[in-house]
């Protein structure tokens, strides 16, 4: 099974792949890491961002989303580009979106010894977290 960690940051979604096959995890190092919407109140670019979005899901035969959950009020919320970016990830046709809290990243990380692959750059490192925990 292919999985895409996903953490949404500003106007970026930064992705991470780890395929699962007989309970062994790897990275699949891609081209494209993350995508970033320009722009968001025109229409056009909100097409060709989830056009974008797609393309990448398709190319890469990912067969679920893992996002890391955002608090949606308090010192901590994401912005509102990240609750949009979010509904048009969620909107695709191609495969099922599931999101993943903070804590449960949190706890996964103290239970297990992460080493990060050497290609996944610093910035993917919760994206690669996500994925990880879902997948375990």
């Amino acid at each position: 099974m292919k999985v895409c960690g996903i953490e949404l940051k500003a106007n970026n979604i930064i992705f991470s792949i780890i395929e699962s096959i007989n309970n062994e995890y790897n990275y699949i190092d891609t081209q494209i890491k993350k995508i970033s919407l320009v722009d968001d109140e025109n229409q056009k670019n909100i097409i060709k961002f989830k056009l974008q979005v797609e393309k990448f899901i398709s190319q890469n035969l990912i067969e679920k989303i893992i996002i890391k959950k955002r608090a949606k009020k308090g010192n901590f919320a994401g912005g509102a580009l990240t609750f949009k970016i979010e509904s048009i990830i969620q909107l695709n046709s191609l495969c099922e979106v599931i999101f993943i809290s903070s804590q449960a990243i949190s706890r996964f990380s103290k239970s297990n010894n992460i080493i990060f692959p050497q290609k996944l750059n610093k910035y993917q490192e919760q994206a690669y977290l996500a994925s990880v925990a879902y997948l375990w």
